[in-house]
């Protein structure tokens, strides 16, 4: 029981991972805080409700039923938030998300053709981006990774594991 619990607690990464095959994490990327800003900003607002209720007299249940409305819906997105993971391993990058029903959306690094780093003016003043993912595949499930903390040295990251690889040529030293 309270390991069914934990999944929906937990996203639960390294059940995805091939341990059979040697495959291992290298980097597990967590949204970065600003995404969690909106949500605590409606926390703030549903505690200005819950005092409103002190001084509106018969209508108190509005400000009830608003603050309650913006509580649930900031607890979930926090949660989703929460929930949305990144993941860099020595073989692959995937990304599993969602809080009933979990979506993993793999790229395996052979298939990586190009990696563009979007970052917008409050991106880089506070230190995100997003990955946009470039593959052979037409249609593909792991495109954009949106709000990721420290994207430049997480680009490095993956492409060191290229390199590592030998799926790339090193320019620097011809074979």
């Amino acid at each position: 029981m309270l390991r069914t619990l934990r999944r929906f607690v937990d996203p639960e990464v390294d059940r995805h991972l091939l341990a059979s095959e040697g495959e291992f994490i290298i980097d597990e990327v967590v949204k970065h805080w600003w995404t969690l800003v909106l949500p605590i900003c409606g926390l703030a607002a549903s505690v200005v409700c819950f005092l409103a209720m002190i001084v509106t007299g018969a209508a108190w249940w509005l400000f009830l039923l608003l603050g309650l409305v913006i509580d649930v819906w900031a607890v979930v997105r926090m949660f989703r938030v929460h929930m949305d993971r990144f993941v860099i391993t020595n073989m692959r990058v995937f990304r599993v998300h969602g809080v009933f029903n979990q979506h993993l959306a793999t790229m395996p690094m052979t298939r990586i053709l190009d990696i563009s780093v979007e970052q917008p003016f409050l991106g880089r003043l506070l230190g995100f981006g997003h990955f946009i993912f470039e593959s052979a595949a037409q249609d593909q499930g792991l495109r954009v990774i949106r709000y990721v903390g420290r994207p430049e040295q997480r680009d490095l990251i993956i492409q060191r594991v290229i390199q590592m690889a030998g799926l790339r040529t090193n320019l620097a030293h011809p074979r």
